[in-house]
């Protein structure tokens, strides 16, 4: 049993019976104020303590821990089994300590630890024996060179097998980690933290998901109609020939019939994108009115019916949309300011209701100042078209359709034919072609199709004055008054900010001649809005330049 230093007052009483043990027992040295290791049951002060039945001999080598010289060092007996470690207290130093009875020779000193001179060191009652081996540490013996007389075997006496640190270490409490220890309350809201946190992981994922699906849907139109993929060039065609160009196109290009109140119609019309949007000509969809009906009729036979989404007629222009059709191929669009007099063309179309009808020709020539419609005695029927002009044979039926070049792209929109009758005919009546056919040229078209997509109507520049459309002279006149009675010239437009007046006469535009109020018109809706405009003005007999900012107006 490990013991303390004690002043030379205190008597040191010995154990009841010699253990000699073989085992060394080494000893370590310990500062003289080192609590004593413990048991966990304390004993009163009072308590009596078990005295020794005889005295150590005076000749048994007790090896000891330094100590004051007239400080007795109480010593422990040897190691003996024990039922159950012996605890101890600091005792005062007025209690004795008990001590073996008979002298215990070792080989080596036992280990000390040193207390307080006044801790009561109670002692347990009845030695338990056990089997764990008892550690020692190594320490000097007090006495070199002293005999030492031999001890029993290994393993008897009563502190045989004795652990002095086990009792200590059964007792301590649990560890803390430094991690701080939660609630009840932070658990529970650390558990609702997780769960919300999940559900909004879950609820992402899925709208995520939902909405891919929902995109995939609607782009692939699944349960719907669906068409061919163009088709390739046939063996033994050259890509740009008649047949080759037919063969990439014919599979995005439809037939439109339009039935209203009293009125019915055959058009065409080309896949613009994805989407479902269809391009076609405005005086193709005007019959059916705000209740009439449209279908679609794409070349693999399938019919589905469409809805405008805009119109507009001062440029003969629609958009209608298809709904329910996956696989639309959309047209490419070309350049028609790139088109050069004399380059091939092929148009597409259903002349009189004959669907998938491939003619080709030339460009016959550019610019060309077309007018259709006019019915509707305020002219907001009229069509103003800085046409193409083709050789390639369009008929009724025909409008709406593309005019492609060798590449299989659009450059313009079969709008008007010059029928023999004489006067542009857009499909108003039944005369054949003669060769003189106009198309929308594709720039101007592209602009419009964005616009009406886009807001359901297109806005068309102007200059902001009105035109005396019955001016028999060379060139546009500004007329004396405007079309409501109010001023000709608009006040704040781009004509009254470029100093233009009533009766001006307008005769060259971007250096082009004008000839006519309608060529002027023509040439002003060849531009966008914004566009800059340089008109040579004659007044008085003088001619001078002016430049203007073209504005927007969503009126015809």
């Amino acid at each position: 049993m490990p013991q303390m230093p004690v002043p030379a007052t205190v008597p040191v009483p010995q154990s009841a019976a010699p253990a000699p043990v073989t085992a060394p027992v080494p000893q370590m040295p310990v500062p003289a104020t080192a609590p004593v290791p413990q048991s966990a049951a304390p004993a009163p002060a009072t308590a009596p303590v078990p005295q020794p039945a005889a005295p150590v001999p005076a000749t048994a080598p007790t090896p000891q821990m330094p100590v004051p010289a007239t400080a007795p060092v109480p010593q422990s007996a040897a190691p003996a089994p024990v039922t159950a470690s012996m605890p101890q207290m600091p005792v005062p130093a007025t209690v004795p300590v008990p001590q073996s009875a008979a002298p215990a020779p070792v080989t080596a000193p036992v280990p000390q630890m040193s207390a307080p001179a006044t801790a009561p060191v109670p002692q347990s009652a009845a030695p338990v024996p056990v089997t764990a081996p008892v550690p020692q540490m190594s320490a000097p013996a007090t006495a070199p060179g002293a005999a030492v007389p031999p001890g029993p075997e290994a393993g008897t006496g009563p502190w045989a097998g004795y652990d002095p640190w086990a009792a200590a270490q059964a007792r301590e409490p649990l560890q803390q980690t430094g991690a701080k220890v939660l609630t009840r309350a932070q658990r529970r809201r650390r558990a609702w933290r997780w769960v919300l946190g999940w559900t909004l992981v879950v609820a992402v994922v899925s709208g995520g998901i939902g909405g891919a699906v929902g995109a995939y849907v609607e782009r692939e139109r699944l349960g719907g109609v669906r068409l061919p993929q163009p088709g390739s060039v046939p063996a033994g065609r050259a890509p740009d020939s008649v047949a080759g160009i037919a063969a990439r196109a014919l599979p995005s290009v439809v037939t439109l019939h339009v039935r209203g109140d009293d009125k019915a119609g055959t058009g065409t019309g080309f896949v613009l994108d994805a989407q479902g949007h269809i391009l076609t000509n405005n005086h193709v969809v005007e019959p059916a009115g705000p209740d009439g009906e449209i279908s679609v009729t794409f070349s693999s036979g399938d019919t589905v019916k469409a809805e405008v989404v805009g119109r507009d007629g001062g440029y003969d222009l629609a958009v209608v949309r298809v709904r329910g059709v996956h696989g639309l191929t959309p047209l490419p669009l070309g350049d028609s300011d790139d088109v050069r007099v004399g380059d091939p063309v092929v148009a597409i179309g259903a002349p009189f209701d004959l669907a998938g009808t491939v003619t080709s020709g030339i460009i016959s020539a550019k610019e060309r100042p077309i007018t259709a419609g006019g019915e509707k005695s305020d002219g907001s029927d009229t069509s103003y078209v800085d046409a193409l002009q083709t050789d390639a044979p369009i008929n009724p039926g025909n409008s709406g359709g593309p005019l492609l070049d060798s590449d299989a792209r659009v450059i313009g929109i079969n709008s008007a034919i010059r029928s023999a009758g004489g006067g542009p005919d857009a499909d108003g009546g039944q005369a054949g072609s003669i060769g003189l056919g106009f198309a929308i040229p594709v720039n101007q078209a592209e602009r419009v199709a964005e616009e009406l997509i886009a807001h359901g109507h297109a806005t068309h520049p102007v200059i902001g004055v009105t035109l005396d459309m019955d001016y028999a002279g060379d060139g546009a006149r500004i007329d004396g008054k405007g079309a409501n009675g109010g001023p000709a010239v608009t006040r704040g437009g781009p004509g009254d900010r470029a100093g233009l007046k009533a009766g001006d006469v307008i005769t060259e535009a971007d250096g082009a001649p004008v000839r006519t109020g309608r060529e002027l018109i023509v040439k002003i809706r060849a531009h966008r809005p914004g566009d800059r405009l340089r008109l040579t003005v004659e007044r008085g007999g003088t001619e001078r330049e002016v430049s203007l900012v073209l504005g927007a107006s969503d009126q015809n």
